[in-house]
């Protein structure tokens, strides 16, 4: 009967005890019997009920596993006495108290880690959000993301205009591992997924995916996947992508909730740090703009000048090779500069036609051309080896249709992303500010000749009306008074005198006659200038400048066959002083009179060595005999018996009916 008191007495006081541990404290102590009638009060609960409610708690001991009372045997009869079972009665409810504390500070800690990890995604929010600098500012993103999720690898993707990956940022993968695994991935596979469903994706094991695509040689192995879109102005600017939770996890709902809210802030810095790059680079270009214009209106050489604006081109756009090619207005290419890398198969390039090349692309659209693959374009046919090697490019005409000055084109090498929105954006504007300068540098070219030409008018008026008149009165007076001088040798002196002042006159109209023809634009050099050309260029050979003789109506009675070969005399004859005469003045005549055209090359040099080759001389007279003409050389006399020199004289008729030897 003991027995079976006593066991409902303690499921009793165990069910009053889990109400509330405090009430069981305070409670006065009572009488063994009143305390035991109490506590039988509301039970009749089985055995196996009784084990279950002191189960409860998850962790607690049981001491009963055959059916038997807390206090009582098997048999029914007591083990202990009654104050032995009312302390193991009172630890039940420490134990409960424990498993509270423990279930708090399991909470403690949850929240605590909760906190943490919002601490940490504003931290990094802030540190992405500080960088204005772009490439720094994806790196940071990954690097952030890695860390708040506790992943091994992370990377960012850029998506392209063509939906595939231009730019891919990885963490967690040295360069010499990267390397070894070769061309960053574009796009294929779980990757390319997340483009085409710009949705978080969150993966136990990569390779269960249907879009799985496998990983090339030397890729380190992944399995758990979490990647988000990184969204601009609900423009998709990239995919976030992480793997391999550390430990082994899976990656969770939190860590998506805490990555997604990351990309919102990444694309808030993205935004930013492409306004400022773009911002930085618009300033680049029109300060480069400002130095060309600058550079062509201070009077410094076409060529030098675009050099230098190809130089800054490169620069700004980040290429590795800039290219200009010079359009003439007949569409043929004549001419080009290059700089950067391979610029030598670019330098100098002339075809008669841009037809096959990337710069008759950009002037058929007229406007900005941009090549993902330039050395494989279907565009480029004609000499397209030149371009091996490199990839993305864009071309821009500089100038317009009516007056077209050339195409400017910037490459990259192959592998390179391609050139951004931010980086070619201002480049339409630079060309045309660039062609704006080449206009102007044009019209002050155009005056500064005007100019002159109006200088040289001037001067041949001044000449003619004041110089040339007083040598002619002068010339007069003396062969005026020529008949009243009776001594020989002064009548000689006063007629070379006389000569020598005809001469001059007509060195000085001669003069006047070439300050006065002007070539008109886009026509064929004048022979006198022709003549003035190849002697400043022997005077380099020679060491000293020649002194030019041309009389005569040069530039409208010498067609143009015959003054082809006078340049080609001149300067044959000019190269053989330098070679073998040893002289230190040289004269240059070229005299059209009485229909007959002659060349005359007078030097005080050593005069021609015996047994000397005649081949230099040879050529000039086969040059004389195929126009009907002839070659005479002979030596100039000294004095005191010293070399005088070497006189050649190469004349031939202007008339072609004209022979040899005939009036």
């Amino acid at each position: 009967m003991t027995g079976a008191v006593r066991a409902p007495d303690v499921t009793a006081e165990g069910a009053m005890d889990r109400e509330h541990p405090e009430d069981r404290a305070d409670r006065p102590d009572r009488a063994e019997g009143t305390d035991r009638a109490e506590r039988a009060e509301g039970t009749g609960r089985a055995e196996g009920t009784d084990r279950a409610e002191r189960a409860d708690g998850a962790g607690r001991r049981t001491d009963r596993t055959d059916g038997a009372d807390l206090v009582g045997g098997a048999d029914g009869t007591d083990l202990a006495d009654p104050q032995d079972a009312e302390a193991a009665d009172a630890r039940l409810p420490r134990l409960r108290l424990d498993e509270l504390l423990d279930e708090l500070q399991a909470r403690m800690d949850e929240v605590r880690g909760t906190r943490d990890r919002l601490n940490g995604l504003l931290e990094a929010v802030m540190s992405v959000g500080r960088e204005l600098d772009l490439p720094q500012v994806l790196r940071g993103i990954v690097e952030a993301a890695v860390t708040l999720v506790d992943a091994e690898y992370g990377a960012l993707g850029v998506i392209g205009d063509d939906r595939r990956l231009s730019e891919f940022v990885p963490v967690g993968i040295d360069d010499e591992l990267r390397g070894r695994i070769g061309d960053l991935p574009s796009g294929h596979g779980i990757l390319g997924e997340l483009i085409r469903n710009p949705h978080p994706l969150r993966l136990t094991e990569l390779s269960q995916h249907p879009a799985s695509y496998g990983f090339p040689p030397h890729h380190p192995p992944m399995h758990s996947f979490l990647g988000v879109p990184i969204r601009v102005h609900d423009e998709v600017f990239g995919n976030l992508y992480l793997t391999e939770k550390r430990g082994g996890a899976d990656f969770e709902a939190e860590d998506e909730a805490v990555v997604t809210t990351l990309a919102i802030a990444a694309g808030i810095a993205i935004e930013n740090a492409r306004l400022y790059e773009e911002g930085r680079l618009r300033h680049r270009w029109l300060a480069a703009s400002s130095d060309f214009t600058r550079a062509l209106l201070s009077g410094a050489e076409e060529s030098e000048v675009l050099d230098g604006m190809l130089e800054q081109s490169v620069d700004i756009a980040g290429a590795d090779i800039g290219v200009f090619y010079l359009v003439g207005p007949g569409g043929e290419l004549r001419g080009s500069l290059a700089r950067g890398e391979g610029s030598d198969a670019h330098q100098g390039v002339v075809l008669s036609s841009i037809e096959g090349t990337l710069a008759a692309a950009a002037l058929l659209q007229d406007g900005l051309v941009a090549v993902a693959d330039v050395e494989h374009d279907q565009r480029v046919t004609v000499q397209p080896e030149r371009w091996k090697g490199f990839g993305p490019a864009v071309a821009v005409s500089v100038g317009t249709k009516e007056r077209l000055n050339g195409v400017l084109i910037l490459a990259r090498r192959r592998g390179r992303p391609p050139f951004t929105g931010a980086e070619i954006t201002a480049l339409p504007g630079f060309a045309g500010q660039a062609a704006l300068a080449l206009e102007l540098a044009d019209r002050r070219r155009d005056a500064e000749q005007v100019s002159l030409l109006e200088d040289r008018d001037r001067i041949a008026r001044d000449l003619h009306d004041l110089a040339i008149q007083r040598l002619f009165a002068t010339g007069i007076t003396l062969q005026s008074a020529r008949r009243f001088v009776e001594h020989p040798e002064a009548t000689e002196r006063l007629t070379r005198a006389i000569d020598d002042l005809d001469a001059t006159i007509k060195i000085i109209r001669s003069s006047i006659f070439g300050l006065r023809e002007h070539e008109s634009p886009g026509a064929a050099p004048k022979l006198r200038n022709r003549i003035v050309k190849a002697v400043d260029q022997a005077a380099a050979t020679l060491g000293f400048a020649p002194a030019v003789r041309m009389e005569g109506l040069l530039d409208t009675d010498v067609p143009t066959e015959a003054a082809d070969e006078v340049i080609a005399v001149v300067g044959e004859a000019l190269t053989n002083v330098a070679r073998h005469a040893e002289a230190r003045h040289v004269e240059v005549a070229v005299v059209v009179e009485d229909g007959t055209l002659a060349v005359t090359v007078s030097d005080d040099g050593v005069g021609i060595p015996a047994g000397a080759a005649h081949s230099g001389l040879r050529n000039l007279a086969e040059r004389a005999e195929r126009l009907n003409g002839d070659l005479l050389v002979r030596a100039r006399p000294g004095t005191g018996g010293t070399p005088g020199g070497t006189l050649l004289e190469w004349r031939v008729p202007l008339r072609p009916d004209e022979r040899r030897g005939h009036p």
